[in-house]
């Protein structure tokens, strides 16, 4: 028995050592975030409800029919139809009815209806795929950060490494006299600033990762990790493009411009039903009834008193059918159908409007998006020269405050010089790594490969 309870212990262990330890890459963080968002699910709700709607449309064309039956007693002082005689007596009636009509033209309006849920049902994708795109770029975008906190808490944590060995170097040397205590002192106050940024960088990795946790909606945020080795690269050949290209591929493959597309078109099926209200409509009807009581009957040839007849014979005997057309033709209706034309075309100029403005944010995002993409590679490039310059000037600082020829506050400007370098390196890397793949995006690449 102990030796099954120590195997579920080591399971649980290793389930719980997994769960620890499992490190997202950023497709499965895309995936998650696109599966479990609360915004993508609402989006997925409405899509399911214009489904619901195209059903109704589809609904128009059936006829509607429906069935009614009723059954009374009548309790109370009556005529005997064989006495004539006003007596006591309790007589039953029963009648059903069945009633069905169907619309045969209604000036278009149903199949304009149909038509107009069928993009709605598109447009409702569309937002789907938008919202889902919007999710995608700011999982990708907290990823980076929390890979750039990373590689900078690296960087925080290697000087103060190195100023702890250059503390414990200057305190040999001040217990020799070799170098006077104010270096001493200059050297613990920048390990202390060094733990200082140490702790900044930590939290920040933290918040970082709580972001992502978020969009991911993941509560164990504190355990939560992703995979340093899934980072996007920097190198692409989107920038060897020009901005109008990819303008406009953005205008073929943007959802935002399908979206508005599809509003115009169901814009114009709006004005087409609008107008529909102008023509006649002819619809069909059809009824049956019949009844039965349980009332005795006098046969006046005969003479002859009876009880009711078999409640199915009756029912067929006072069966009875009506069916026909109804033709509506509208003359007059206070300007209502004229009222509903205009204001569904003002809705579809609004729409046409809508599209054109979309042309110009694209237009402009796009443009920004490629400029910034440039100056954000040309500031990468220019980081990567200034942490070269900064390095030498460290290592130049460095030897000559091991010769005297420095003194210790100079020599920890440069090494701060350089640190912050690092840093600037780190920032413009992943800046430049994010508007890549917002220009990439522009221009129809995903940012992953879809499954």
């Amino acid at each position: 028995m102990k030796s099954v309870q120590i195997v579920f212990i080591l399971f649980f262990a290793s389930l719980t050592t997994f769960a620890q330890g499992k490190k997202w890459t950023l497709k499965e963080c895309i995936n998650h975030a696109i599966q479990n968002n609360i915004s993508i699910k609402q989006s997925e709700l409405d899509n399911q409800n214009a489904s619901i709607t195209k059903k109704d449309a589809i609904g128009n064309f059936l006829p509607n029919i429906n069935a009614s039956g009723s059954h009374s007693w009548n309790i109370g002082l009556n005529q005997n139809i064989t006495t004539g005689l006003l007596e006591n007596q309790t007589t039953q009636f029963t009648s059903a009815n069945l009633n069905a009509n169907v619309d045969i033209y209604r000036g278009l309006q149903n199949q304009n209806q149909l038509r107009k849920a069928n993009l709605t049902l598109i447009a409702s994708q569309y937002q789907l795929t938008k919202m889902q795109e919007d999710v995608a770029l700011n999982v990708a975008n907290a990823y980076l950060q929390i890979l750039f906190n990373k590689e900078n808490l690296k960087v925080q944590k290697e000087q103060q490494s190195l100023d702890k060995k250059q503390l414990q170097r200057i305190t040999e040397l001040v217990e020799a006299g070799n170098v006077p205590k104010g270096d001493l002192l200059d050297v613990q106050a920048t390990l202390a600033s060094d733990n200082q940024r140490v702790i900044v960088a930590e939290n920040a990795l933290l918040l970082s990762k709580l972001s992502l946790a978020q969009l991911l909606q993941i509560e164990d945020f504190q355990n939560f990790d992703v995979s340093e080795e899934d980072m996007p690269t920097m190198f692409s050949t989107i920038l060897t493009e020009s901005s109008d290209a990819i303008i406009a591929k953005a205008k073929e493959n943007r959802t935002e411009l399908k979206i508005a597309n599809t509003n115009i078109d169901i814009a114009k099926k709006d004005v087409s039903i609008a107008k529909g209200a102008y023509l006649p409509t002819l619809s069909g009807f059809y009824g049956f009834n019949t009844r039965a009581s349980n009332t005795n009957s006098f046969d006046f040839q005969t003479g002859i008193i009876s009880g009711p007849k078999p409640i199915f014979d009756q029912f067929d005997i006072n069966k009875g059918q009506n069916f026909g057309l109804s033709l509506n033709i509208p003359i007059f209706n206070g300007f209502a159908a004229r009222n509903n034309v205009a204001r569904a075309k003002i809705a579809l100029e609004r729409t046409q409007l809508a599209k054109s403005q979309q042309e110009l944010d694209i237009e402009r995002n796009v443009f920004t998006a490629y400029t910034d993409t440039k100056a954000a590679k040309e500031s990468h490039e220019a980081a990567l020269q200034i942490v070269k310059a900064r390095e030498l000037a460290m290592q130049y600082a460095k030897d000559r405050y091991e010769i005297g020829m420095m003194n210790i506050f100079d020599f920890n400007q440069a090494q701060n010089a350089y640190v912050a370098a690092q840093s600037e390196v780190l920032r413009t890397k992943y800046d430049y790594i994010f508007r890549i793949k917002i220009l990439e995006f522009y221009f129809g690449i995903p940012l992953i490969e879809k499954q």
